[in-house]
């Protein structure tokens, strides 16, 4: 059996006296969409920071293909093939996508000992790229803030896929958007995942979870609650193990199902 491409053993993470996440254990496997799920407060946001090596765990192993890891930062985790997509997406509006696409990575050109941006490659690679996420630019040297929130966030999910990234984690990538453009958005998990790379979507929508989703993990207070496989779980008891979700049935019951 193929080992998962990365794997969180019983991860605890204390910032002092304030326990974050306390025994939390994921996994996600090529091309497999590892939905983790829970409120405000659940644990999320320290979850993908523990796994994108910005903190290190307090108790627990990572694991990448198999094997042990110790990410010293950011850094090791990008050469690990970890990639993470924030919700600041971490883009210059002002800046043409190109730019953006290859922002501390700029293809070079050289004569002698002078050096310059090769535009004409990084354009033609990032309208390739963006074509094969289903986005057909009208210029590489349009500004990225021109572009709707969901072409935004697919301009930092092709140039994580570009750079190498075997696990993507998203970040609440629906969170802001509209109907349409979250269907974009999950039309491009969908094509990611089945070029073999494994997805972590972190979000706190059920339907887009279910949408997606190979697995299902919810967080609650830094604990997992439990994990389902698609078609073990529907969206009502989906939404019963997060955070208020039974509140909110209950709420729904009582006001003749107008919620």
């Amino acid at each position: 059996m193929t080992a998962p491409l990365i794997e969180l053993v019983d991860i605890k993470k204390h910032f002092g006296p304030v326990i974050a996440l306390n025994g939390v254990s994921v996994s996600v496997n090529p091309g497999e969409c590892h939905c983790l799920l829970g409120d405000n407060g659940a644990g999320k946001s320290t979850f993908i920071k523990t796994m994108s090596g910005v903190h290190k765990p307090t108790h627990g192993q990572i694991k990448v293909d198999g094997q042990a890891v110790d990410f010293a930062n950011p850094r090791d985790a990008m050469a690990a093939g970890i990639a993470t997509v924030y919700q600041d997406l971490a883009m210059i509006p002002l800046m043409s996508v190109t730019r953006n696409f290859w922002m501390g990575r700029e293809p070079e050109r050289s004569v002698g000992p002078f050096k310059w941006f090769d535009f004409k490659e990084a354009n033609k690679v990032t309208l390739e790229e963006m074509a094969k996420m289903g986005i057909h630019l009208r210029s590489p040297d349009q500004a990225v803030g021109t572009l709707s929130g969901g072409e935004r966030q697919t301009v930092a999910i092709a140039r994580a896929v570009y750079f190498g990234a075997k696990v993507l984690i998203l970040d609440e990538p629906t969170s802001a958007l509209g109907v349409r453009q979250t269907s974009n958005v999950l039309a491009t998990i969908d094509k990611v995942r089945k070029k073999g790379i494994g997805v972590i979507f972190i979000t706190h929508n059920v339907r887009h979870a279910m949408a997606v989703g190979d697995r299902f993990t919810v967080l609650n207070r830094g604990k997992t609650l439990g994990t389902a496989l698609r078609g073990d779980i529907n969206p009502e008891e989906l939404q019963d193990l997060m955070a208020g979700g039974q509140e909110l049935a209950k709420l729904e019951g009582s006001l003749g199902g107008t919620v």
